[in-house]
């Protein structure tokens, strides 16, 4: 085959994948399912970090490192949510993904249906909490008295507005699940050039400062959220909801809840770690922390489309265990897992040579870029583990096994993340870079043991 035919075939399956679609991945070619689940999944991914660095490269327009700082506690805060969404997402990824690969399309609308009613009586607890104790959780988090006196609105607006964060999150799990990643992906460019358009206007045109931050993110996933309703109960694919299949099924939400279960507590696990290992850095002040924001803003820019891939080897574990291929499902992750450690390999070299001009985008002062080029620098060394680390525990929660990703993080972040933060940050006086090493350390040594598990082969056998 010639070059030209090859770059011909090349652009075709890129269009393909673009377009959507649901498709059957339990046959053919792993590397072209691979390809076709993974391009949607990474772009949605890359539009769901932009929300992180759009808002803080805006705000920093600002000059004012308490606002920068706020968005840095709020978002540790917020991990909480997304982890309960996410949790939720890969119960309905999973769950759809089997139904599917079993051929059970009007099972899949169900349990897409209950999905969605789980996280609407979630996003609505979350809002009162909202209402009454945001400045409670800012000043918990360590923040100033001037900090919370100006910028408490921003946390009140993001916990408030949680719905069109939840809604995002499981939706899109829904239609991953289906094998149209295209239709996530196109939710997510929605949102984000909205967020893009509005953020300058609310933060600097209108003077709203951070708080206008929190007003174009709501009105960009907002409005993400309305295609997504639009493509559940007007589209075309196999996942149509209406009034035959929107009935409420108490046995099916408590099989998703069991499900998602494992996957909300290893993300709630995970969040809650992140929110002690800020307060370990707002001890040193309102320039580490900002540095601090900026870099993990950057390294999650990188990181998301990195989870596209492991989402992708999630689909078609659940496709390939439903239609009774294990062997299938488990070689589509370790192709994934060593095409995601490829990507981030290189992301390693960029960030640690470039990373005085990538923090310098957002900010001049000299303290703030030298804690956000440790973090970036420091953080990124570990990519080449988390790249294949993140497929395998996917592919984990893709079949349904959220215990062992669970148990995972439990034993990664609280028994060994926190505490060797504070010894090498605090005890030891390493300071931030004490923390950053910490982070590397704990993600790093987490993969490791989670290849080891996986090849053990228990996790072909769930059933859900």
């Amino acid at each position: 085959m010639s070059f030209s035919t090859k770059l011909t075939s090349f652009f075709r399956l890129l269009k393909q994948a673009i377009r959507g679609g649901e498709e059957n991945f339990t046959e053919g070619s792993i590397d072209r399912a691979i390809f076709l689940l993974s391009v949607p999944m990474v772009l949605e991914m890359l539009m769901e970090s932009l929300f992180a660095v759009v808002d803080i490269f805006f705000v920093s327009r600002l000059g004012d490192n308490d606002a920068i700082a706020t968005i840095g506690l709020t978002e540790s805060v917020l991990t909480i949510i997304y982890s309960l969404a996410m949790g939720i997402s890969m119960g309905a990824t999973a769950m759809v993904a089997r139904r599917v690969g079993e051929k059970d399309v009007p099972a899949a609308q169900v349990a897409a249906a209950q999905a969605i009613y789980i996280g609407i009586g979630l996003s609505l607890m979350i809002s009162v909490v909202g209402i009454f104790f945001a400045t409670d959780i800012l000043h918990l988090m360590g923040a100033s008295d001037s900090l919370i006196a100006n910028n408490s609105g921003y946390t009140r607006l993001m916990l408030c507005g949680n719905i069109t964060i939840v809604m995002l999150f499981i939706i899109n799990g829904i239609f991953r699940g289906a094998g149209n990643a295209a239709i996530a992906m196109r939710s997510l460019i929605i949102s984000n050039s909205l967020n893009i358009a509005l953020a300058p206007v609310f933060i600097l045109g209108l003077k709203m400062g951070v708080q206008g931050a929190a007003v174009a993110t709501m009105i960009g996933r907002g409005t993400g959220v309305i295609y997504q309703v639009y493509h559940l109960t007007k589209g075309k694919g196999l996942i149509r909801l209406n009034v035959s299949n929107l009935a409420v099924r108490w046995d099916i939400i408590w099989r998703l809840i069991k499900v998602s279960a494992g996957g909300t507590g290893q993300f709630i696990i995970a969040s809650a770690s992140w929110i002690f290992l800020v307060r370990i850095i707002s001890t040193f002040g309102s320039a580490a922390l900002a540095g601090y924001t900026i870099g993990i803003r950057v390294i999650v820019f990188a990181i998301m489309p990195a989870w596209g891939m492991a989402n992708a080897a999630a689909t078609l574990v659940g496709q390939n265990l439903g239609a009774g291929l294990p062997e299938r499902a488990e070689k589509s992750v370790y192709r994934s897992a060593f095409l995601n450690m490829i990507f981030l390999g290189i992301v390693t070299i960029v960030f640690y040579t470039l990373a005085g001009p990538i923090v310098g985008i957002y900010t001049d002062d000299p303290a703030v870029l030298q804690s956000g080029m440790q973090c970036l620098q420091i953080v990124s060394l570990g990519y080449v583990f988390y790249a294949y680390g993140m497929v395998i525990i996917q592919s984990f929660n893709g079949a349904g096994d959220t215990l062992t990703p669970t148990i995972l993080n439990v034993f990664g972040f609280w028994l060994f993340q926190i505490p060797f933060a504070y010894l090498m940050a605090i005890e030891l006086d390493f300071k931030t870079t004490g923390a950053y090493i910490a982070i590397v350390s704990a993600e790093s040594a987490m993969a490791i043991a989670a290849i080891v598990i996986f090849r053990r082969g228990k996790w072909k056998n769930v059933k859900i």
